[in-house]
């Protein structure tokens, strides 16, 4: 018996977004619009706030709302939300705010208020998601808007298409080929593998990641920020794939995602515009994720669903401290020196401090996470563990090089005041304080994450034992007491 929230908070978010950007859709002026939008976040933040605590109140891995506004759309069971997603619903909501709230007046023309709130809409409907053709679904509609904006601006949209008309594709066609397999067999295995590759192609996993650089330079810097930051290639990994797949395939897309994760985190170090650079220096830290999802231990799940909500917040705040610089200077290049230091001191620090915590820097909330990533893909390969030190070294470079081409060097004249207006500093300075005080205080989120690898590891067992033992339920579960003594015993010694 699934339990029950009290109220029903997450349809509540979805229609507050829904019908806030019908509203803002009729509004013509850009800064009514921009107050409207930045009060309909803050309220569906509140909504996902109060949906996280009444999810821990019960005590429980999974719940449903007490009951359903869409029910004459949807089951009641369409929007479950479990230990895995509890916490990624207010960090998407909080993505959204923070970038609403840190958009200049003098950029708000080119910032879609009114599609921002679809988008995020689309996002807690797929977060708040469990059945495959509804996660399908959502995955394939989210696509749209950025491709609306592509035309918007009259760019080639060639690239953007090809791409995501594959990830559709590949999608809706594993999911059916889902249906008619039996576990183990080669329908099974063909499903499995395309529903991989839409996922990995949506995570922008090499040879299959252009067009999230083409994305960051066609549409505007928030757009893309929201797009891709919520991961969800990773969580369509973790909904599609990771239940079905067995342990040797688990293992072959933890080595592409750390292929992917070195050469994105080499391309970094060279790049010459910003946005670029951002683009690369996410991708190889989602492929970090990636790889500790795949590696199907304990350990390795637990160090890669903390690295997800580490680089969630972490670069959210080092992308919002880029996307204000460049609403002052344009186009950022990495070839020359800026000299901005002068100009902006507090956005110089909050740009180090959110970059620092990106690649785990000690004190900050990405420690713990990469700490137990790189424990766990040793467990599984040696060489895998440091190959994960190799990728975090050269982000660190990256970053630090990005740093002194923005803020050193030179001395930078302008004729108007560049300083960081206070709804900057508010939206950045909110995940410096989320970024410290987790790694002051991770113990929390540590648990809250091993209590949902661990169940997500059970589950798995119990489809694939389910497959070769329909017969025996207790198949396995000694084998993941087993796999749990690590990071027992990193408990204990913590």
């Amino acid at each position: 018996m699934i339990s029950e929230l009290h109220l029903p908070w997450m349809e509540l978010s979805i229609l507050i977004l829904l019908f806030g950007a019908i509203w803002i859709r009729m509004t013509h002026d850009r800064d009514t619009a921009y107050r409207r939008c930045l009060l309909i976040c803050g309220l569906v933040f509140l909504t996902t706030v109060c949906e996280w605590i009444d999810f821990e109140s019960l005590n429980t891995f999974e719940a449903r709302d007490h009951f359903n506004i869409f029910d004459w759309v949807f089951n009641n069971d369409f929007f479950i939300i479990d230990e895995l997603s509890a916490p990624l619903l207010p960090l998407a909501a909080l993505l959204y705010l923070l970038t609403v709230l840190s958009t200049l007046k003098t950029k708000g023309h080119r910032f879609p208020f009114s599609s921002a709130l679809l988008s995020e809409a689309i996002l807690l409907a797929t977060l708040s998601c469990k059945e495959p053709w509804g996660i399908i679904a959502l995955l394939s509609v989210a696509t749209i808007l950025p491709y609306l904006e592509i035309k918007a601006h009259h760019l080639s949209t060639r690239v953007y298409v090809l791409h995501m008309g594959l990830f559709i594709a590949l999608l809706v066609v594993g999911g059916a080929l889902s249906h008619f397999g039996e576990a183990g067999d080669s329908i099974s295995l063909t499903a499995g593998a395309l529903l991989t590759t839409a996922a990995l192609l949506r995570s922008g996993i090499i040879p299959l990641h252009c067009w999230m650089t083409d994305l960051f330079e066609k549409v505007t810097f928030g757009t893309a920020l929201l797009f891709v930051t919520p991961m969800t290639g990773a969580y369509a990994m973790v909904r599609l794939v990771f239940p079905i797949a067995p342990d040797w395939a688990l293992q072959g897309i933890a080595l592409v995602s750390l292929t992917t994760a070195v050469y994105a985190a080499g391309m970094a170090l060279v790049q010459r515009e910003a946005r670029r650079f951002f683009c690369y220096l996410f991708l190889s830290h989602s492929s970090l994720v990636l790889v500790g999802l795949e590696m199907a231990t304990p350990l390795g799940l637990t160090g890669g669903l903390c690295v997800w909500i580490s680089v969630g917040i972490s670069l959210a705040g080092f992308a919002l401290t880029f996307r204000s610089i460049e609403a002052r200077i344009g186009r950022i290049s990495l070839v020359k020196y800026h000299g901005l230091y002068d100009h902006t001191p507090t956005l110089a620090a909050l740009f180090l401090v959110t970059g620092l915590a990106s690649i785990g820097f000690p004190g900050t909330v990405g420690f713990i996470g990469t700490e137990l990533l790189i424990e766990g893909a040793i467990e599984v390969y040696p060489l895998v563990g440091t190959a994960v030190v190799i990728a975090a070294a050269l982000n660190s470079i990256a970053i630090l090089q990005a740093y002194f081409r923005v803020f050193t060097g030179a001395r930078h004249t302008a004729t108007i005041s560049l300083r960081a207006r206070t709804s900057e500093h508010v939206a950045i300075l909110i995940l410096v304080a989320l970024i410290l005080g987790g790694g002051l205080y991770p113990q929390p989120g540590v648990t809250s994450r091993q209590h949902a690898a661990m169940e997500l590891i059970r589950l798995r067992g119990a489809v694939l034992n389910d497959s070769t033992h329909p017969s025996d339920p207790n198949i396995g579960v000694t084998d993941l007491t087993e796999t749990s003594q690590p990071l027992m015993k990193l408990h204990e010694d913590q």
